[in-house]
């Protein structure tokens, strides 16, 4: 055999490797799919898509970058939407071109054909599958990581169907596999990345989209949040009941809410309701639901949250749920006490005692540093605040303390900037931390929930 056969043999074996294997052939994928949208953009800066557009009659869409990582992240599929949905829901943190577009990855993902969710329903529920009846082709909405259909159940309730994605957890695995490599990197030459932990924050991702994956967990978490909010007597929030009959791993049927989503200005100004006491009521039943029963709904973006038509509070997809020990559910109610009532030297103990910084930090000097960065919150309404501002101000402390927050206490966090979105948009004057409705009835609570953990203890 030539050498040149041979060398011709070795790298079709090599490329015939690595597209047989999930890792590698993830790999090819972003590099074609890279080379794609960077071809596409030289055409698009050249006016040869416009002139396309013309001629074909069809709609133009400039493909500046926003646009293009957008499409990017939509053809790499879940891991990279869910990128773009943290993008989405991360304003101040990401420039706000980038939150605009990316907010297109919350509920509107390319579906995938109806023939393959009759295949994904008849595979799982088998029999049971007649029992769904009316399933509209058109999605309501598509995901990441799945896609919902309105159907019927055969007593002619409206329900919705949640269906998984086909392939979607290889895809995930591989991809993880490419996500850990890239963090690693990211980690050892990148100035300051091991604050933010890439390389954990991409294995607390895998824990948790491996979680998302299974809608039997999921459908445990709404009936537990149902329970939860009975309990405490919020008969008015609530999440969608499960059907369990016609739920599997990857198949999950539940109740069919109508309402508005809370970002939808227009129409919540339309609602004959106090906007600004149901925002609160979301809001202290979210705080509850942490402070007595360490349980709590993780993803509250925009399209997750509503008001349903007869003014109860709904809360959509519990895929992502955070969950407190005693001692956590502990740090976090001193850490909102010390915040509220600008007690930046308890923040500061508080902030040590949960290990993000080393004991030996000087606590005066560190008091004063958050003081700086977080007192502008309780000072001005939401309307006021620009944390576009804010957020590099508390980068900075958490640079110069070497601050790790921990990956529960980032989860609250996150849900609070949307809470904080919400109020921007529906109560602009209102401040969650100094509001004396939501101050004093948060520290009844508070001294209601140590009590009971005393008396438990």
């Amino acid at each position: 055999m030539h050498w040149t056969t041979a060398v011709g043999v070795l790298i079709l074996a090599y490329l015939a490797l690595t597209l047989a294997l999930p890792t590698t052939r993830r790999v090819w994928v972003f590099h074609l799919l890279s080379a794609k949208y960077l071809f596409l953009w030289i055409i698009d800066r050249l006016g040869l898509r416009w002139i396309w557009a013309k001629i074909s009659m069809k709609p133009y869409e400039r493909l500046v970058a926003p646009v293009l990582l957008r499409h990017l992240a939509e053809d790499f599929g879940p891991t990279f939407i869910k990128f773009g949905q943290i993008v989405a829901s991360s304003n101040g943190m990401f420039p706000k071109r980038y939150v605009q577009e990316f907010q297109r990855c919350l509920d509107r993902v390319r579906p995938f054909p109806f023939a393959k969710v009759q295949q994904i329903l008849a595979d799982e529920l088998g029999p049971d599958a007649a029992k769904l009846t009316q399933v509209d082709p058109e999605p309501l909405a598509s995901a990441s990581i799945a896609q919902v259909h309105a159907a019927k159940l055969e007593d002619g309730t409206d329900v919705v169907v949640k269906v998984q994605r086909p392939g979607i957890q290889g895809r995930v695995d591989a991809d993880m596999k490419v996500l850990r490599f890239l963090a690693g990197i990211a980690e050892k030459f990148v100035r300051d990345a091991e604050l933010v932990n890439p390389v954990g924050i991409v294995e607390d991702f895998h824990a948790t989209i491996k979680e998302e994956l299974d809608f039997r967990l999921e459908a445990q978490n709404l009936s537990q949040f149902n329970h939860i909010m009975h309990a405490m007597k919020h008969d008015d929030v609530r999440a969608p009941k499960p059907y369990r009959e016609v739920t599997t791993g990857r198949v999950l049927t539940m109740e069919r809410f109508y309402g508005t989503r809370v970002d939808d200005v227009e129409k919540m100004k339309q609602r004959n309701v106090d906007v600004e006491a149901k925002l609160i009521l979301g809001m202290q039943s979210w705080f509850r639901c942490v402070l007595f029963h360490g349980f709590f709904h993780g993803d509250v973006h925009a399209g997750n949250l509503m008001l349903l038509d007869n003014d109860d509070i709904g809360f959509l997809d519990f895929g992502i749920v955070g969950r407190f020990n005693e001692r956590q559910k502990r740090l976090v109610t001193d850490y909102v006490v010390a915040f509220a009532s600008a007690d930046y030297k308890t923040l500061a103990r508080v902030i040590i005692e949960m290990g993000s910084v080393h004991e030996e930090i000087g606590v005066e000097a560190f008091a004063k540093d958050l003081e700086t960065a977080y007192s502008p919150m309780l000072k001005m309404s939401f309307s006021e605040l620009n944390y576009a501002e804010i957020i590099p101000r508390i980068q900075q402390v958490s640079s110069k303390h070497r601050m790790k927050m921990p990956k529960e206490f980032v989860l609250i966090t996150k849900q609070m900037l949307y809470f904080d979105r919400y109020a921007k948009l529906l109560a602009p004057n209102l401040n969650v931390f100094t509001d004396p409705r939501i101050v004093m009835s948060m520290m009844a609570d508070i001294m209601k929930a140590r009590a009971e953990s005393q008396a438990v203890a």
